[in-house]
């Protein structure tokens, strides 16, 4: 068509996009963003593709839509409707304006349970439609594995499905009507029947499948999880002519959904989950379809290679397993249920078990839900891409087809490991393709071919649960011929005759291996700092670990630690994975241009809290606060610096000035005078915050006394790490570990030269990484004697051994000592496990609250802490999440806002609800201080209790 809008396949003209914001802002009333920021943040989903908007738009209703439709409707401008961005085809990226409907548009309307259905808006979080469905008993049945952060609009655009579609089918089955806008502006409301259709829409589509009856009832593949192409069947007579459900599954090239009508289920009384095991996935995959005629909810599989080793240990034997779950009215039918598909799965597997408590089941279902994620690394730590995520065959022939799956893939010599919803053959595999290189780019689209024939040969659909997208839209041809596509064409031209809506994806598409998003990025690596050993030491890796999966998007009431500065602000650039698109669009040099002096990138960093949460908690390992030292070092380089930067990330040579000069009563006394606020307006300091007092003597002092009247423990020696927080904050954690430690029959020493090693970590969190570098060389010639003694090192502070453990032998990749040192390093409950094993801690008998350090969470792990509390009787949990100070962050001006939120999520609503009597910990020194500085609560180390508690249990006329 001549007035067919152009279907960009690169940057959009800049030169366009002021303009185009400016009638955007005249029209909408919603947000409309034309920053390089912004439009950075859009130009990737979870796929390998990547495109570039002129603006992004935010709408608040159905008529902010119609505004953004007519304005580029005007101008030829395509547009692209967003929700989550999780989408593994590309479909969620675009050339032209991008309409996010996660800021205004995500309200559940309402929730009726007599009909049992639920009106959403597009940007309705599933997992918000689940809890206002679940007061009634209720839910919605599709649930991928991005239900804490997909948006209803993306699930209806994709026609997504989850693991318990073999119970509730896919998201078409489940929507009943849909409010739709079309690009040429008319309003559409679609249900069986087609009465809310536009005349000139209706007829033109019921000629198409008039004319069309033949094939539309024979070139439809049979299989549960057909999501290629258009639903065109749907319209047929004898299928009631189901608007909605044509519709769901279109990827938004027809209209842009602005609101749903979706049943709802009922939710089981009980749940048990049967995990069975098998010695590969095919025999897995072939055991699944007989599962079927029993009623499961879900038959998922995995391979092994998906599991971590700590949670093997709930599995039975096996190299792969299926997640077979059974409900019932209550636990005991629950139960029975699951008993009965062990016992017709008894000739299939080599064993099974029941996992009924709930806990159990979330363990094990986090690891089916992070696959997605954790699937983009090989065992070996190489890439692996989506592109072939989620191809479907008919079940029975699942066990064959993944034989055939496994040789074609070395055929081409790549590697894959599958895993997905078994039960409705549906597999999700990442590839370790070479998208980078010509020749690997090449061998990407000989695959894509043939494994697009090879899914056709079995009976079964390119796309099985994420769309079509780029990544297969140019092979439907060999799923359907080229007769059927060239219907899907009329059927797009009836609906949107401008092209106007996501041009290039499913009809006329883009080819499956241009816009591949590693394109713009650096050929060679970058000269960087840290050593990136397990991305081979380069930075643009590291950026490429965040496929898009977004888990960094999970609400404030999540588990975990990431990421805190989104919880609490709700800004894409404050999530892990929006400033890891920055970084990725900072090396691409097209939208964001600065490099290393970007402000974009700087702005999106500073409010990262360095808590290294997503180290932990991000499927694929990503290290913001790695990367955002290795930005702020190159981006100060040569310049003058904030002033908490040198303030407080030279805290450790301040203080030990302090304490050769003895001024610490003297600052203390300052700290309370006018004085402070210019002190703290010098220092970059936030003024909401106190200065915390200094000790009368450091910890080394008062150790240095202790050692010349104490024999010590005379047992296996260890050297204790005199941290700076310890030694000039908190002293009285230091000699309370010490007088634990020798209690427990151990002999702590000091370090060589005790005052003057230190591990860097307020360098590395203020970006002066060559500074970093000169102390932890130092660090090393003083503990030469220690590594040589191969004697372990305990360190009190948390991110103090967080940064022994992982940021010494990252800064210093060639120095053997750095590795050395790291192995020796040991927490304080550590410690204690493992070099003192048969002594047995003091009974303390209280309930805990507090917080586990983001640290301790992200690097060091806190099993032994939990297992040293419970053995001293001290009962409940720690809270997990940041306490929001995390350093240097909460006290540099500008922060103090979003440092006490981040603690109102989690901690001190833990705190406050605490009981009386209740003892509260917190192993880290932010930690203590944000409690006392927020709350006026006075937390301890969990040496300090144990210290406190053996006092009593030795003079236990001493009362507490």
């Amino acid at each position: 068509m001549s007035d067919r809008v152009e279907q960009g396949t690169g940057t959009a003209e800049a030169a366009d996009g002021p303009e185009l914001v400016r009638a955007l802002r005249a029209a909408v009333r919603g947000e409309v963003l034309g920053d390089a920021a912004s439009r950075a943040l859009v130009t990737m989903d979870a796929s390998n593709y990547r495109r570039v908007p002129l603006a992004v738009v935010a709408p608040r209703d159905a008529d902010d839509v119609a505004a953004a439709l007519a304005v580029c409707r005007e101008r030829g401008v395509p547009v692209v409707p967003r929700g989550g961005g999780t989408s593994i085809a590309g479909q969620a990226t675009g050339t032209g304006v991008v309409l996010d409907f996660t800021r205004h548009m995500t309200a559940v309307e309402s929730v009726d349970p007599a009909t049992r259905t639920a009106v959403v808006r597009p940007g309705a979080v599933l997992d918000d439609l689940c809890r206002a469905a679940g007061a009634h008993g209720l839910t919605f049945g599709p649930d991928p594995s991005t239900h804490s952060r997909c948006t209803l609009g993306g699930m209806i655009g994709n026609n997504s499905c989850g693991s318990h579609s073999v119970a509730w089918g896919t998201t078409a089955d489940n929507v009943l009507a849909l409010e739709v806008l079309t690009y040429g502006g008319e309003r559409v409301r679609l249900t069986p029947g087609g009465d809310g259709v536009p005349e000139r829409l209706r007829a033109g589509v019921r000629a198409l499948v008039r004319g069309e009856l033949a094939r539309l009832r024979t070139g439809f593949p049979e299989v549960p999880r057909r999501i290629s192409g258009y639903a065109l069947d749907a319209l047929l007579p004898e299928n009631g002519e189901d608007w909605a459900r044509a519709f769901t599954g279109s990827e938004g090239t027809l209209g842009v959904v602005t609101a749903a009508t979706v049943r709802l289920v009922e939710r089981p009384g009980a749940r048990v989950l049967a995990v069975l095991g098998y010695g590969d996935e095919s025999a897995a995959a072939e055991a699944a379809a007989a599962l079927l005629p029993y009623g499961p909810l879900t038959v998922e599989g995995m391979a092994g290679d998906l599991v971590p080793e700590a949670e093997r240990t709930m599995l039975p034997r096996g190299g792969a397993w299926l997640f077979v779950e059974a409900g019932g009215a209550d636990a005991a039918e629950a139960r029975a249920h699951a008993e009965r598909l062990c016992r017709a799965a008894a000739g299939t597997a080599a064993g099974h078990v029941l996992v009924a408590d709930p806990a159990g089941q979330r363990a094990l279902w986090r690891v089916r839900e992070d696959a997605s994620g954790t699937a983009t690394r090989m065992p070996d730590g190489s890439e692996a891409w989506p592109g072939w995520e989620d191809c479907a065959v008919p079940p029975a022939r699942l066990g064959a087809y993944l034989r055939d799956f496994r040789a074609l893939l070395a055929e081409h010599g790549l590697r894959g490991v599958p895993y997905g919803h078994f039960g409705d053959g549906c597999i999700h595999v990442r590839i370790d393709f070479d998208l980078v290189s010509e020749a690997g780019i090449a061998r990407f689209r000989r695959f894509s071919t043939d494994l697009a024939d090879l899914v056709a040969a079995h009976g079964g659909s390119l796309s099985g649960e994420h769309g079509d997208g780029q990544a297969r839209a140019e092979l439907l041809p060999r799923m359907y011929g080229p007769e059927t596509v060239e219907l899907f064409g009329r059927f797009k031209d009836l609906w949107d005759p401008a092209g106007g809506l996501n041009p290039g994806m499913l009809v006329r598409p883009h080819r499956l291996d241009e816009n591949l998003r590693f394109a713009p990025l650096p050929r060679e690596p970058l000269p960087v700092v840290f050593g990136y050993g397990d991305d081979g030491g380069d930075f643009s890796a590291a950026v490429r670990r965040c496929v898009g999966v977004a888990k960094c998007r999970n609400p404030a009431d999540s588990p975990g630690v990431m990421c805190p500065s989104y919880r609490v602000t709700g800004e894409e650039m404050h999530s892990t994975r929006g400033r890891a698109r920055l970084l990725h669009e900072m090396l691409a040099g097209e939208v964001v241009t600065g490099g290393w002096r970007s402000e974009e990138v700087r702005e999106a960093l500073d409010l990262c809290l360095a808590c290294k949460g997503c180290r932990r908690d991000c499927p694929v390992g990503v290290d913001m606060a790695t990367y955002k030292a290795e930005f702020l070092h190159h981006h100060y380089a040569g310049r003058r610096r904030p002033a908490a930067h040198y303030s407080m990330g030279s805290l450790p040579r301040w203080l030990r000035a302090v304490s050769a000069t003895r001024t610490a009563p003297l600052l203390n006394f300052l700290a309370r005078t006018p004085l402070a606020s210019l002190g703290k307006r010098l220092g970059g300091i936030a003024p909401e915050r106190e200065i915390p007092p200094l000790p009368r003597a450091p910890f080394l002092r008062l150790w240095r006394r202790h050692r010349r009247t104490s024999p010590g423990g005379g047992g296996r020696r260890v050297v204790l790490w005199p941290d700076t927080f310890t030694n000039h904050l908190s002293p009285e954690a230091g000699t309370a570990a010490v007088r634990v430690l020798e209690a427990a029959g151990l002999e702590v020493v000091p370090p060589p030269g005790a005052g003057r090693v230190c591990c860097g970590l307020t360098w590395v969190s203020t970006g002066r990484l060559d500074g970093a570098r000169r102390v932890l060389r130092r660090t090393l010639d003083r503990l030469e004697p220690v590594l040589e003694a191969g004697l372990p090192v305990v360190v009190l502070e948390p991110p103090c051994a967080a940064a022994l453990r992982t940021d010494v032998p990252e800064l210093l990749p060639d120095d053997p000592r750095a590795r050395r040192l790291a192995a020796a390093v040991r927490t304080f409950a550590q410690a204690l496990e493992e070099y003192a094993p048969d002594w047995t801690p003091p009974r303390v008998g209280r309930p805990v609250a507090g917080q586990t350090h983001c640290h301790q969470h992200a690097v060091l792990g806190d099993a032994a802490e939990r297992r040293l509390m419970e053995r001293a009787g001290l009962t409940g949990a720690l809270s997990d999440g940041c306490c929001g100070l995390a350093g240097n962050f909460g006290f540099e001006k500008g922060h103090f806002e979003v440092s006490a939120a981040c603690a109102e999520e989690k901690l001190l609503p833990s705190v406050r609800a605490a009981a009386p009597g209740t003892v509260l910990l917190a192993d880290g020194y932010s930690c203590r201080t944000q409690l006392a500085q927020l709350g006026g609560y006075r937390a301890r180390h969990l040496a300090e209790v144990l210290a406190q508690a053996l006092e009593r249990q030795e003079r236990p006329e001493r009362q507490e």
